[in-house]
C-alpha cells in the first residue's frame, strides 16, 4: 500500500479534472479525494497498490483532453492503518 499527496498546476479547474481524477482511480481501485483549490490548482491523495497509484499518476500528467498539466508535485505520506474506502470529491479549499 502506498499513499501520495499530488498537486496539479495549469488549466486543470473547469476542464472536468476532478471527474477525470475519480474515474481512473475508481477504475485501478485507488482510494482517496480529489478538489479543486482556490489558486486554480487541483489537489489529491492517492491510497493504493504501487503500481496502480502510478498508473493513475501518469494520466493524471496529462489529465482530461481540454487540461493543459503545466505542472504535478507530489509526496509520499507516510502508510495508514485506516485508508480511506472508495473515491470523493471533495469541496473547494
Amino acid at each position: 500500500m502506498t499513499s501520495t499527496r499530488v498537486r496539479i498546476t495549469g488549466v486543470v479547474q473547469g476542464v472536468g479534472f476532478r471527474w477525470f481524477t475519480r474515474a481512473h482511480a475508481e477504475a485501478r481501485g485507488v482510494s482517496g479525494w480529489v478538489r479543486n483549490r482556490r489558486d486554480g490548482s487541483v489537489e489529491a491523495e492517492l491510497h493504493g497498490a504501487a503500481e496502480d497509484v502510478e498508473a493513475v499518476l501518469r494520466l493524471l500528467r496529462t489529465g482530461p483532453p481540454n487540461a493543459a498539466v503545466s505542472r504535478i508535485d507530489s509526496e509520499d505520506l507516510p502508510p495508514s492503518d485506516s485508508p480511506p474506502t472508495g473515491f470523493e470529491i471533495r469541496a473547494s479549499e
